[in-house]
């Protein structure tokens, strides 16, 4: 193996989790594949082959780089949009290849219409109005000098969306805040179109969103976390657990696996201390598992003497510091542990089970975290 570890990501899970997606937001809701992040940690291309496949014809991402990768990576001539950083300089290549992006600052509007008109193309451009969120949006108080800018130089633009973003819909503790931002998106929805600009697309709903909001789903859904078999919470969770069937109370499957191997064993006896520092002795005559996954490869230095891994289907203790490269595994019980052994150090092996979610809490790391921390260079590959 000339890595270290490597990823797996199953197709078959997908296309699992997209199905039981469809059934909540419905046929005629177009999914947008959200991919930034390098794709939550799963790789880019493999995510828009596996959803390609799967019927997937519109991804979403944060930059421009990332709209890069997947333009290389479409072979079905996908749309693609850009929600966060357009650097000016891109605008021409953005707007030559077709490609969407969201407004939010008049900046980027005069710097799009100016690349449209020297390109002689239309910019598609989705308008990102600002709810109580906080991050990215027009003003209401800018509302009269965008509806000028845009029904003026309206021979220039392609307006294919109205779009916001909710602060928090995956937490109870937002209901209030998201409630008032879903009734200022419908004002500017109704003031917009009062006003003569009607919108191809009109879309403000996340994973979370989605599943909690049901009347936020619109013509287009943004789904990131949820394609990939996470639940935004676990509030998220509870909240829909009543509303599904007895048989498929955990209908979203992970996609991602990942393995390493014994890269070699080590005696240790009772007393003496394992790894750097003192913060673990051996209270036994013990076994040592040395695999080669440490800090830099996204095994975080607060799993020391907290972290746990699969080997032979038993779950076994990480001990000792996490160190750079390597995590220190108590093989002491197992029988005939051998060089080369598969390690998994989040998915399954036989009958036991290590998740994201229990790898995370352990570190006191989110999903989203903890995922698009997996270095790009760890190798991903596609399984059934």
């Amino acid at each position: 193996m000339l890595h270290t570890s490597y990823i797996e990501i199953s197709k078959s899970a997908y296309k699992n989790n997209l199905k039981f997606i469809k059934s909540q937001v419905g046929e005629k809701t177009v999914i947008s594949s959200v991919v930034k992040g390098n794709a939550y940690g799963h790789g880019i291309e493999n995510i828009v082959s596996i959803a390609e496949e799967a019927g997937i014809r519109h991804f979403s991402t944060f930059s421009t780089d990332e709209a890069v990768r997947v333009q290389k990576a479409t072979k079905k001539n996908s749309q693609i949009m850009i929600m966060g950083m357009v650097d000016n300089a891109s605008l021409s290549w953005i707007i030559d290849s077709g490609i969407s992006f969201y407004v939010f600052e008049f900046d980027r509007l005069e710097a799009a219409l100016a690349v449209s008109k020297k390109l002689n193309k239309r910019a598609k451009i989705h308008v990102e109005v600002e709810t109580g969120f906080h991050r990215t949006g027009f003003e209401w108080e800018e509302k009269e000098t965008l509806k000028k800018f845009l029904l003026e130089n309206k021979a220039h633009f392609e307006w294919c969306g109205l779009c916001t973003h909710y602060a928090g819909a995956e937490s109870i503790g937002n209901h209030v805040r998201v409630q008032n931002q879903i009734k200022f998106y419908r004002k500017y929805k109704d003031w917009f179109s009062e006003n003569g600009i009607r919108f191809q697309c009109y879309h403000t709903a996340c994973s979370a969103a989605s599943f909690s909001y049901p009347e936020t789903i619109m013509d287009m859904v943004r789904i990131g976390i949820a394609q990939y078999g996470f639940w935004p919470s676990q509030e998220t969770y509870m909240y829909k657990f009543k509303q599904l069937a007895p048989h498929m109370k955990n209908p979203l499957r992970r996609l991602i696996s990942w393995k390493s191997t014994i890269m070699s064993l080590k005696k240790v006896k009772i007393g003496d201390f394992i790894g750097y520092g003192n913060s673990f002795m051996a209270s036994r005559n013990m076994t040592i598992a040395l695999v080669p996954v440490g800090y830099s490869h996204g095994f975080s230095r607060n799993l020391s003497n907290l972290g746990k891994v699969l080997i032979h289907g038993k779950i076994l203790p990480v001990v000792g510091t996490v160190t750079m490269n390597t995590i220190s595994v108590d093989i002491s019980d197992l029988k005939d542990p051998k060089k080369g052994d598969e390690v998994v150090i989040i998915g399954k092996q036989k009958r036991n089970e290590i998740t994201v979610a229990s790898f995370g809490e352990s570190t006191q790391q989110v999903n989203y975290e903890l995922l698009t921390r997996l270095p790009n260079d760890i190798p991903r590959k596609i399984v059934q």
